[in-house]
């Protein structure tokens, strides 16, 4: 049994307000055994003192794309396999060495990855997977273009395609049915248009009334929900009477709408960073120009829309959305949160809201007895300064997953 004790830690998780000063945590292999005010006592534990650092629970990652290896999500579709697989190993491992130990991936990650992460062929972040994202023909992920008529059965086996196209309530039916058989563990739908894809302005609506409450009564029969792509209020509302439980981006909701998603109990995982940067970025690194003019239809209300959810209570999980080189930028979500929130809720938001969406709430998001040993040490305090959450992991010397370092920068 190996075993590691943390002396003398603030533990931040959300659960309070603020950090609790000089607390002692016991990991013995893969959980957490004890937390406690007063010094544990361990003949077998490696012991480290975190006197004037953070402990807090790995950080958890809502919206992902870990196959996207270019933000040009059509020539993503047509890479090699073996290519993009290995592009996506190296994502998450950077992604990991950033602090985030669990990441939820909306659309292209199969059971393979998930596989090979529990085999430990690769180091990576816990990945919750909803396998390919559903589209209707011209939708967003499918990305063949207005004069391009291949069969979108030729990219079912394609593993750089974030998406599968699906028309008609039997057809979703039968996707549904496929994925939760092949591994994803919710159903991710688009339900508007979106900035990536080539045929499809923002206001578009994504399937009918019908094929939506065809997704919402599958995912129920599996024992889980629908995450959809939404930007506009229409179709936000549109989407949480049908029964959708995670609204993506969520840009342009209104007051009225953020007050029906709390009443129905649903939760927004907004994604500011990726638009900040695909605005910057995007264009350099191969978006195409018609996904570049579509940017700016979203990318303003983004920051207004966190403060119209913070005020109508609606739990919000955080999500990056990032493509390709712009992975890099994933911590920097913290950063555009605090500009609006206070800095605890974009903590809650990667901590113990987010552990909610990936229905592992008491075993990830938190220091606790009996949670997955998924830790990480801050130098410093993020609730003073949220960059330190950023940076690479550079104010992170210490990465803990499952109860083994992946990192540790710290002296015993």
């Amino acid at each position: 049994m190996s075993a590691t004790l943390f002396q003398n830690a603030s533990i931040l998780d959300g659960r309070t307000d603020e950090a609790l000063a000089d607390h002692h945590v016991l990991v013995e292999d893969t959980r957490i055994r004890e937390v406690s005010d007063r010094p544990i006592a361990s003949a077998s534990a490696r012991t480290i003192d975190l006197a004037g650092r953070t402990l807090m629970p790995g950080l958890i990652d809502c919206h992902v794309h870990v196959i996207a290896t270019t933000p040009n999500l059509g020539l993503n579709a047509e890479l090699p396999n073996t290519l993009v697989a290995l592009r996506s190993a190296r994502i998450m491992r950077e992604m990991l060495l950033r602090g985030f130990t669990t990441v939820r991936d909306l659309g292209g990650a199969d059971f393979g990855l998930v596989m090979a992460i529990e085999e430990g062929l690769m180091e990576a972040p816990r990945l919750v997977i909803c396998g390919k994202a559903l589209s209707q023909t011209g939708g967003h992920t499918d990305y063949r273009g207005r004069f391009h008529a291949r069969d979108v059965r030729y990219y079912a086996d394609r593993a750089g395609t974030l998406g599968r196209v699906v028309d008609g309530v039997d057809d979703l039916r039968r996707a549904c049915r496929e994925e939760i058989k092949a591994g994803a563990e919710f159903i991710k739908i688009m339900a508007n248009g979106g900035v990536s894809s080539p045929t499809d302005p923002i206001a578009f609506f994504g399937f009918s009334l019908d094929e939506v409450r065809a997704a919402v009564e599958e995912a129920r029969s599996a024992q889980t929900y629908v995450a959809a792509h939404l930007y506009t209020d229409e179709s936000i509302r549109r989407a949480v009477e049908l029964g959708v439980k995670s609204i993506e981006h969520g840009n342009l909701i209104s007051a009225e709408s953020a007050r029906l998603a709390k009443e129905k109990g649903a939760f927004v995982v907004p994604t500011n960073v990726t638009f900040d940067y695909l605005a910057k970025e995007g264009a350099s690194y191969g978006l195409p120009p018609a996904s570049v003019a579509k940017i700016e239809d979203v990318r303003g209300q983004g920051m207004e829309a966190l403060a119209t959810l913070h005020d109508a209570g609606v739990m919000m999980a955080y999500g990056s959305d990032l493509l390709g080189e712009m992975h890099r930028h994933q911590s920097d979500e913290f950063l555009l949160r605090g500009e609006v929130l206070p800095a605890i809720e974009a903590i809650r938001s990667a901590t113990i809201n987010a552990a909610k969406v990936v229905r592992q709430e008491g075993t990830l998001g938190v220091v606790a007895p009996g949670a997955h040993a998924d830790l990480i040490v801050i130098d410093g305090d993020p609730l003073k300064d949220l960059s330190r959450l950023t940076g690479q992991g550079r104010w992170i010397p210490a990465i803990m997953k499952a109860g083994r370092f992946v990192k540790n920068e710290l002296a015993a």
